[in-house]
């Protein structure tokens, strides 16, 4: 460990035409350390992320490495310096192999300039083996699930050797012991020495791995010291600029709940689904809790006509439907909609404005003649958009263009232009800043008050006890608990999702 810190930024100024990332920024990260990196979506984060791995040149200033300053850096140039990074978009190539996508671009050669298939085999299962992630090489990346994914961008990352490691939104995919293998992976690379920058949304992981914490805002520097130095409500005070009074609005009387919407009975679907009845009421938020691979996902696309049904059925407002298909669930005496796992592949066209993804589903709607009614479109559109409080400027700027945060707002105003009664949010908060996650937060138990029904599976424990009215816990493909009020609590929820019993 070195007496200079092991980065510093002096004065980093980056601008994107008029818009401005990140104006005047400078801090230092103690070399060795795991240091947090904290702020709203749009704070700067990701800028500064892309900086230090030389995707990106600022504007002005200096970025110091170990102590040598560097105007810019290329990413081949980062990678000299030992920085590496496990980026939350992930950079892997989904057509190839997860050892293809280890070693590139750095698979190691004989001679004539060939690959070692054989070495390179035999050393990246060695690595993995290392790391306690038991994967097939040979399965192409396509082919995995969310979750496997980022923890195939970690293990390349790690096999590349960092002195810095910085890790971008690392845990917004992983859940339970994923969380916690993670966890021990950073607690190892800190006994090497390697410095380790953690971007998270969330101040339990903060907390657990860190040991100092930088907070950007409106791409600004706005405080940096030990983690142990400051309060959660500082945090958040500092993240946002005020205070957040109240993270959870309070959840209503159950007498105010209606009949049941929403109804699975005896549901097999998918891989992991092996026999689940439940009733989604009028005007409810009905959690579904579980560690990953429990079977919530089969759930959720099944009751979208996304997942094949193997038995069992779906009901609306007490009638059996056929979902052979998304287009099924959309009808307007179905009306449910769907935010999937990963708004950036399976929920947006990043490269269409938001206007075109909000009203795609029902664009029908909007026709007259064969042609848009543009001005009904964006009347519409709009409408939805200022109730979840995105920027008017989504109506015609593309969707990629936007942070986390607003794209999951389009993602959730598509259904709210539908006219959907019913909305299965899957995991919505995922990579989301606490502002962000109050204002979703308040939609929900808007949305529920107007009518609407909720079927909600989030990663964060917190969010289920607070947001939900009931709350089913999976195990095995099945519900192992049930749970309302009071009585929902984090231990409560754990002990079955563990598959442990009330008495263990």
């Amino acid at each position: 460990m070195s007496s200079a810190p092991a980065v510093a930024f002096d004065g980093i100024r980056k601008a994107f035409g008029a818009t401005v990332a990140l104006d005047g920024v400078s801090f230092e990260i103690p070399d060795g350390s795991v240091h947090a990196l904290l702020g709203e979506n749009g704070a700067g984060k990701s800028t500064a992320v892309k900086l230090l791995a030389g995707l990106l040149r600022p504007t002005e200033g200096m970025i110091r490495i170990h102590g040598v300053p560097h105007g810019s850096l290329s990413p081949r140039a980062a990678h000299a310096l030992g920085v590496q990074t496990a980026f939350q978009e992930m950079t892997l190539v989904r057509d190839l192999t997860v050892l293809d996508n280890i070693l590139l671009p750095y698979a190691p050669q004989g001679p004539t300039g060939l690959i070692r298939r054989a070495a390179a085999r035999a050393a990246v299962t060695r690595h993995l083996d290392s790391l306690g992630f038991a994967i097939d090489l040979d399965a192409d990346v396509s082919e995995l699930e969310l979750s496997v994914r980022q923890k195939v961008e970690i293990a390349r990352a790690l096999w590349r050797k960092p002195r810095v490691l910085l890790l971008d939104e690392p845990t917004s995919t992983l859940a339970g012991r994923d969380i916690d293998w993670l966890g021990e992976i950073i607690a190892a690379e800190k006994a090497k020495g390697t410095t380790v920058v953690f971007i998270t949304h969330r101040m339990r992981e903060v907390r657990a791995f860190c040991d100092s914490l930088t907070i950007l805002r409106n791409g600004r520097h706005i405080v940096s010291g030990p983690v142990a130095g400051i309060t959660d409500a500082e945090v958040i005070e500092k993240i946002i600029g005020r205070s957040l009074e109240q993270t959870y609005p309070p959840r209503p009387d159950a007498a105010t709940l209606g009949a049941p919407v929403l109804g699975v009975r005896d549901l097999k679907a998918g891989s992991r689904l092996a026999g689940v009845s439940l009733d989604l009421r009028q005007g409810e938020i009905l959690g579904i809790a579980g560690l990953q691979g429990m079977g919530q996902q089969d759930l959720f696309l099944a009751c979208f006509g996304m997942a094949e049904i193997d038995a069992g059925g779906v009901l609306v407002d007490g009638h059996p439907v056929r979902l052979g298909s998304p287009a099924d669930a959309i009808r307007p005496n179905v009306a449910i909609g769907l935010v999937p796992e990963d708004r950036k592949t399976e929920g947006l066209f990043l490269k269409l404005s938001g206007r075109t993804n909000a009203s795609i589903p029902v664009v029908s709607r909007f026709t007259r003649g064969g042609l848009i009614d543009a001005e009904a479109e964006a009347t519409a559109v709009g409408a939805a958009f200022d109730s979840v409080e995105v920027d008017r400027r989504a109506l015609w700027t593309r969707a990629g263009a936007f942070s986390g945060g607003n794209q999951q707002k389009i993602a959730i105003s598509r259904w709210l232009v539908a006219e959907s009664r019913i909305l299965l949010l899957f995991d919505p908060t995922r990579g989301i800043d606490v502002g962000t996650k109050h204002e979703l937060y308040r939609m929900m138990r808007e949305y529920v008050a107007a009518g609407g029904s909720i079927l909600f599976h989030s990663t964060e424990i917190p969010e289920l006890v607070h947001l939900a009215d009931r709350v089913l816990v999976l195990y095995d493909g099945r519900i192992a608990a049930e749970l309302a009020g009071d009585a929902i609590t984090e231990p409560a929820i754990m002990r079955p999702a563990l598959g442990q019993s009330e008495a263990a």
